[in-house]
């Protein structure tokens, strides 16, 4: 459920780029993978074998280890290859990710910006870092889509973590539900959602590149929100991590086949 986003988000910042050379696109893909894979590894073993949170954990202190240091070597190689291939401007897109995955626990999710924003910031990158690759610069466009997809995924984080809000306030995590309240965040993450969505839309008839037909991502969306608007958190941050599926969906046609130019 994590790993899909990142790499389908990079794959469309290639494509939004225009012309995609498929091994920059791969590399860079390979490189996100490392990344979150880092960040499952690391908060699996920080909330089982040093927290003592979850029930169980498949991997061992020994594997734990293992892994992140395989997951970090294969990342460092993505990024060198990155480096070589493009520039050294990709290479600094892609670091971050890295370090986001890394850090995010115990040092990021002690926090609500960095337990709340620390993925979907990851994936704004990863949309910067895979057009980046492909046209060594950035553009209106790719921020403003970035800053889109930052703004929705923030939202959607908010409403999963009011899941947890009982045992997170139990052990002092102040995750923006324990901090300002269930009712609270859950408003404040639907003014995220309706924003992004809005934006989206603005960008679609205000930005070269971004296509018309792109507002059909919002509509898209907006539907599933809807249904998900009352729904309790488990089920609505299901219905709402299948819309972002949805949303990115339909960007990628729209960018892909641009059925109104």
């Amino acid at each position: 459920m994590f790993m899909l986003p990142p790499l389908a988000t990079s794959l469309f910042g290639a494509l939004l780029a225009g012309e995609v050379t498929i091994a920059v696109a791969a590399l860079h893909a390979a490189a996100m993978f490392f990344a979150v894979y880092t960040a499952h590894v690391k908060d699996g073993y920080v909330d089982f074998h040093v927290r003592g949170e979850d029930d169980d954990h498949p991997l061992t202190v020994g594997g734990c280890r293992g892994a992140l240091v395989a997951a970090g070597l294969g990342f460092l190689t993505c990024t060198v290859g990155l480096w070589l291939v493009v520039g050294p401007g990709t290479a600094l897109l892609t670091l971050p990710t890295w370090v986001i995955g890394y850090t995010h626990a115990p040092q990021l999710d002690l926090n609500p910006v960095g337990a709340t924003m620390g993925y979907p910031t990851g994936i704004a990158l990863a949309l910067l870092g895979g057009y980046y690759a492909q046209a060594s610069a950035l553009s209106p466009r790719v921020l403003g889509l970035a800053a889109v997809f930052l703004v929705l995924l923030t939202g959607i984080k908010i409403i999963d973590d009011e899941q947890d809000y009982d045992y997170d306030r139990s052990i002092e995590k102040r995750t923006v539900a324990v901090v300002v309240g269930p009712q609270r965040a859950r408003q404040l993450a639907r003014t995220l959602l309706v924003a992004a969505m809005l934006g989206v839309v603005a960008l679609a008839f205000t930005l070269p590149g971004v296509p018309p037909s792109a507002a059909g991502a919002a509509a898209a969306f907006g539907v599933v929100a809807a249904v998900a608007h009352r729904a309790e958190s488990e089920l609505a941050t299901k219905l709402l991590i299948r819309g972002s599926y949805l949303f990115l969906a339909v960007l990628v046609a729209a960018v892909w086949f641009r059925p109104l130019a």
